[in-house]
Protein backbone atom coordinates (compact mmCIF):
# COMPACT_ATOMS: atom_id res chain seq x y z
CA UNK A 1 0.00 0.00 0.00
CA UNK A 2 1.40 3.41 -0.94
CA UNK A 3 1.52 6.37 1.41
CA UNK A 4 2.82 9.90 1.15
CA UNK A 5 4.61 11.40 4.14
CA UNK A 6 4.48 15.18 3.74
CA UNK A 7 7.04 17.28 5.58
CA UNK A 8 6.08 20.86 6.39
CA UNK A 9 8.14 23.66 7.82
CA UNK A 10 8.56 27.37 8.14
CA UNK A 11 10.75 28.35 5.19
CA UNK A 12 12.45 31.04 7.29
CA UNK A 13 13.35 28.59 10.06
CA UNK A 14 13.51 25.18 8.39
CA UNK A 15 17.15 25.30 7.36
CA UNK A 16 19.63 27.40 9.30
CA UNK A 17 22.76 25.46 8.31
CA UNK A 18 23.58 24.74 11.93
CA UNK A 19 25.44 21.64 13.07
CA UNK A 20 22.12 20.27 14.36
CA UNK A 21 20.50 20.82 10.94
CA UNK A 22 23.37 18.99 9.25
CA UNK A 23 23.14 16.11 11.73
CA UNK A 24 19.37 15.86 11.20
CA UNK A 25 19.83 15.88 7.43
CA UNK A 26 22.44 13.11 7.64
CA UNK A 27 20.10 11.04 9.83
CA UNK A 28 17.20 11.63 7.41
CA UNK A 29 19.34 10.50 4.45
CA UNK A 30 20.42 7.40 6.40
CA UNK A 31 16.76 6.58 7.05
CA UNK A 32 15.99 7.14 3.35
CA UNK A 33 18.74 4.63 2.50
CA UNK A 34 17.32 2.12 5.02
CA UNK A 35 13.87 2.35 3.40
CA UNK A 36 15.43 1.89 -0.03
CA UNK A 37 17.21 -1.28 1.13
CA UNK A 38 13.95 -2.78 2.42
CA UNK A 39 12.18 -1.91 -0.85
CA UNK A 40 9.71 0.36 0.95
CA UNK A 41 10.95 3.64 -0.56
CA UNK A 42 9.41 4.77 -3.84
CA UNK A 43 10.83 8.30 -3.75
CA UNK A 44 11.91 10.98 -1.28
CA UNK A 45 12.93 14.55 -2.02
CA UNK A 46 13.30 17.92 -0.43
CA UNK A 47 11.57 20.73 -2.27
CA UNK A 48 12.84 24.16 -3.28
CA UNK A 49 11.64 27.16 -1.31
CA UNK A 50 8.03 28.32 -1.80
CA UNK A 51 9.31 31.56 -3.33
CA UNK A 52 10.61 29.46 -6.25
CA UNK A 53 7.20 27.87 -6.87
CA UNK A 54 5.09 28.48 -9.94
CA UNK A 55 1.39 27.83 -10.32
CA UNK A 56 0.14 26.58 -13.65
CA UNK A 57 -3.50 26.67 -14.68
CA UNK A 58 -5.30 26.40 -18.00
CA UNK A 59 -7.97 29.07 -18.53
CA UNK A 60 -9.89 29.29 -21.80
CA UNK A 61 -7.40 26.86 -23.37
CA UNK A 62 -4.48 29.15 -22.43
CA UNK A 63 -1.79 28.19 -19.95
CA UNK A 64 -1.38 30.80 -17.21
CA UNK A 65 1.77 30.66 -15.07
CA UNK A 66 2.10 32.75 -11.90
CA UNK A 67 4.83 32.93 -9.32
CA UNK A 68 4.28 31.42 -5.87
CA UNK A 69 3.78 31.03 -3.07
CA UNK A 70 0.01 31.09 -3.29
CA UNK A 71 -0.77 31.04 0.42
CA UNK A 72 0.42 33.23 3.23
CA UNK A 73 0.74 30.28 5.59
CA UNK A 74 3.84 30.04 7.77
CA UNK A 75 4.05 26.30 7.22
CA UNK A 76 4.93 25.31 3.65
CA UNK A 77 5.52 21.92 2.05
CA UNK A 78 9.24 21.23 2.40
CA UNK A 79 9.63 17.63 1.20
CA UNK A 80 8.10 14.20 0.99
CA UNK A 81 8.63 10.46 1.26
CA UNK A 82 6.55 8.23 -1.01
CA UNK A 83 6.57 4.78 0.54
CA UNK A 84 5.07 1.41 -0.33
CA UNK A 85 4.56 -0.56 2.88
CA UNK A 86 2.51 -3.52 4.10
CA UNK A 87 -0.06 -1.71 6.23
CA UNK A 88 -1.17 1.37 8.16
CA UNK A 89 0.89 0.44 11.19
CA UNK A 90 4.13 0.36 9.20
CA UNK A 91 3.22 3.64 7.47
CA UNK A 92 2.69 5.26 10.87
CA UNK A 93 6.06 3.91 12.06
CA UNK A 94 7.80 5.44 9.04
CA UNK A 95 5.96 8.75 9.46
CA UNK A 96 6.86 8.79 13.15
CA UNK A 97 10.52 8.29 12.35
CA UNK A 98 10.45 11.08 9.75
CA UNK A 99 8.70 13.34 12.27
CA UNK A 100 11.36 12.67 14.88
CA UNK A 101 14.15 13.34 12.37
CA UNK A 102 12.72 16.64 11.11
CA UNK A 103 11.65 17.73 14.59
CA UNK A 104 8.04 18.49 13.72
CA UNK A 105 4.83 16.73 12.81
CA UNK A 106 4.33 15.34 9.34
CA UNK A 107 1.20 14.52 7.38
CA UNK A 108 0.54 10.91 6.35
CA UNK A 109 -1.80 10.14 3.47
CA UNK A 110 -2.60 6.82 1.93
CA UNK A 111 -3.48 6.42 -1.71
CA UNK A 112 -7.05 5.45 -2.48
CA UNK A 113 -6.83 3.55 -5.74
CA UNK A 114 -4.83 3.80 -8.92
CA UNK A 115 -6.11 5.38 -12.11
CA UNK A 116 -5.96 1.93 -13.66
CA UNK A 117 -8.59 0.76 -11.15
CA UNK A 118 -10.95 3.50 -12.36
CA UNK A 119 -10.35 2.70 -16.02
CA UNK A 120 -10.77 -1.06 -15.69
Amino acid sequence: MKYLVLIYGNADEFWTGSEQDLANLRDLMTFKDELALTGELVSAEGLSFPSDAKFVQVRDDQRVVTDGPFGEAKEQLAGFFLIDVADDQRAEEVAGRVSALVGDRVELRGTLVSAEDYLA
